[in-house]
């Protein structure tokens, strides 16, 4: 007799949650899954949680595949979201009112209602690869990176599904993790690789501006928007956490140490972490002072051979591997089915606020399999404009 399965969509799974406080910070913690197959956050560019906090959506391998769950938080049961194969599971972002979760499967960029679980395909781009998605600040776009013709592009699909279209395509690079600004309407940040690495352009494909002038040997990684204000900050991995104005283009220094991957609150004033050789924790960083302190130490592998040099990935790291094939085939590390140059990415925390910016999610594998965790942040560790700034 044929066995059925317990993993479909709309399948309800009992509570996981186990609760303790950080060895070293005393912060409490919140492992949200225990399955022992891989369960990660979504990518740390965007919250897990959705907009009321009463529930997290986040990837798991259980089914033995990547399928989206929600999870009610702080104490409550697992719910499966998808069921479907080539699901991107760090593609998923939930929609400002948080209704919908947006993501991709292979070729699609999709959305499925999360009460009645929904699904839509908002937009097909044949025969390519879809990467993450980033939502536009009125709610109406969604930006994708893509690989197609051995090719990297950035497509744009409307939320309301009325399609989609390549707007821009890259004769020599890579293209990964492209954002919009959170408050500029139209803005779009993107990642080139191999360097130079930081790029603007509009949601038409106009204006394609690189912002930075480096070689391979000057190691500029996560990029992403400070809070709604007219800068990036990246790490110039391992050695300093920097800001660059969209404007004027200088960069400057915030603090000199190893920030890995990074995030902003939204106005600006706080940096959030995760840290790899040494690892020294989640950080928050005051980006005024340059300060950090510990939110709570994740103790996940952090896999990734490229992240003990100071230098991007160049053929050589991947023929080292043994991943030449794999790399050339996927848009990026990101979509590669096993990667250990800069990856697994399971195995990153890949820190991201809560939307009252007064939690952490996180990734760890300290139990032996990544697990779903929510750090509270100390409150000492708050400033007052910070308690504040998400009302």
């Amino acid at each position: 007799m044929a066995t059925v399965s317990t993993h479909n969509k709309g399948s309800i799974y009992p509570s996981e949650l186990k609760q303790f406080r950080d060895a070293q910070t005393e912060t409490p913690i919140w492992q949200m899954t225990a399955d022992s197959s891989i369960n990660h956050n979504l990518y740390f560019l965007t919250s897990s949680f959705t907009p009321d906090q009463r529930s997290l959506i986040f990837t798991s391998y259980r089914s033995g595949r990547a399928n989206f769950y929600q999870v009610e938080f702080p104490d409550g049961k697992i719910r499966q979201l998808t069921d479907e194969e080539d699901v991107h599971g760090y593609s998923g972002i939930i929609s400002g009112e948080g209704t919908r979760l947006f993501y991709t499967a292979g070729d699609s960029v999709k959305s499925i209602v999360i009460e009645t679980l929904e699904e839509s395909v908002l937009a097909k781009f044949d025969g390519g690869g879809l990467g993450e998605c980033s939502l536009s600040c009125d709610g109406r776009w969604l930006v994708t990176a893509m690989k197609r013709d051995d090719k990297s592009h950035i497509t744009i699909t409307a939320t309301d599904g009325s399609g989609g279209q390549v707007i821009f395509t890259s004769e020599n690079q890579t293209i990964i993790h492209p954002q919009f600004h959170p408050k500029i309407l139209d803005l779009i940040a993107y990642s080139g690789d191999p360097a130079p690495r930081m790029w603007t352009i509009k949601r038409d494909g106009s204006e394609n501006r690189l912002l930075y002038q480096h070689d391979n040997n000057e190691f500029l990684v996560h990029e992403t928007f400070l809070g709604q204000q007219k800068e990036l900050i990246v790490s110039h991995w391992h050695h300093t956490l920097r800001r660059i104005s969209l404007q004027t283009l200088e960069m400057k220094t915030i603090a000199d140490f190893n920030a890995w991957h990074i995030c902003s609150n939204r106005v600006g004033t706080k940096v959030l972490c995760d840290t790899v050789h040494p690892d020294i924790g989640l950080r928050l960083v005051d980006v005024g002072t340059g300060k950090h302190q510990a939110i709570c130490y994740p103790q996940s592998s952090s896999g990734g051979s490229q992240w003990k040099k100071d230098r991007y990935a160049v053929a050589e790291d991947w023929a080292k591997a043994a991943q030449s094939e794999d790399r050339s085939k996927a848009l990026s590390w990101m979509e590669m089915k096993v990667d250990t140059v800069y990856g697994p990415q399971w195995t990153h925390p890949h820190p991201s606020f809560s939307p009252d910016e007064k939690m952490v999610v996180y990734t760890s594998d300290i139990s032996g399999s990544a697990q779903l965790y929510v750090a509270a942040i100390p409150p000492q560790l708050l400033g007052p404009s910070d308690s504040t700034s998400a009302t």
